[in-house]
């Protein structure tokens, strides 16, 4: 099962004069990603890198800036990867201390950039939702609103037509069930908008 992080967490180490400031924070996708580093560059202008890891979207990525190849992002991915967790970006600043370490060295230090500031992390599951649409009789409006809250599912919009047309978002697990639920108590006058596949509207 995949993990999140519910709060950023952080590390600072300190090896051979050079100072590793690392950050593992829950991220939705690759642009926010990029936006982040981008911040991080802004608000550390003197620091000789900025190193980053993505795993979000079922999609990973990585990135070196400068050092030599495999020696900074991939090892954070590492990291992210060895403790299952999506929709999380890893970020590592370097400030050189005059002391080359080594691609040995380097490794090591991302790694642990990541890892101890994961020590700290709270772990969460990663929670999938399906969004559904059905058009149902105005007689069923308040008992649907009151079974949505009940399956964990939410309310995205209605609109008020012919019937109630809404549009909800559920957990993957509670999906199935509740569609059957609405079906039943609909007795028939429930019209599915391109139910998802897998659920029969």
């Amino acid at each position: 099962m995949p993990y999140t992080l519910p709060a950023p967490v952080h590390s600072e180490l300190t090896i051979k004069k050079s100072r590793f400031l690392g950050c593992v924070e829950s991220i939705p996708d690759r642009h926010a990603a990029l936006a982040r580093v981008a911040q991080w560059r802004t608000e550390h202008p003197s620091a000789t890198h900025v190193f980053w890891a993505l795993m979000a979207g079922g999609h990973s990525a990585a990135n070196d800036d400068g050092e030599p190849g495999g020696t900074a992002g991939r090892p954070m991915l590492e990291v992210l990867r060895h403790q299952d967790l999506e929709g999380v970006l890893a970020t590592v600043v370097r400030y050189y201390g005059g002391t080359p370490l080594g691609a040995g060295g380097l490794v090591r230090a991302y790694t642990d950039s990541v890892a101890q500031a994961l020590l700290k992390a709270e772990k969460i599951p990663v929670v999938r939702h399906q969004t559904l649409r059905c058009v149902l009789p105005y007689a069923l409006e308040g008992w649907l609103r009151r079974e949505l809250a009940s399956h964990s599912a939410s309310l995205v919009d209605v609109v008020h037509g012919a019937g109630v047309r809404a549009t909800w978002r559920a957990p993957e697990t509670q999906a199935a069930a509740l569609v059957s639920c609405i079906n039943d108590a609909g007795h028939g006058n429930v019209v599915w908008l391109g139910a998802p596949d897998g659920i029969d509207g």
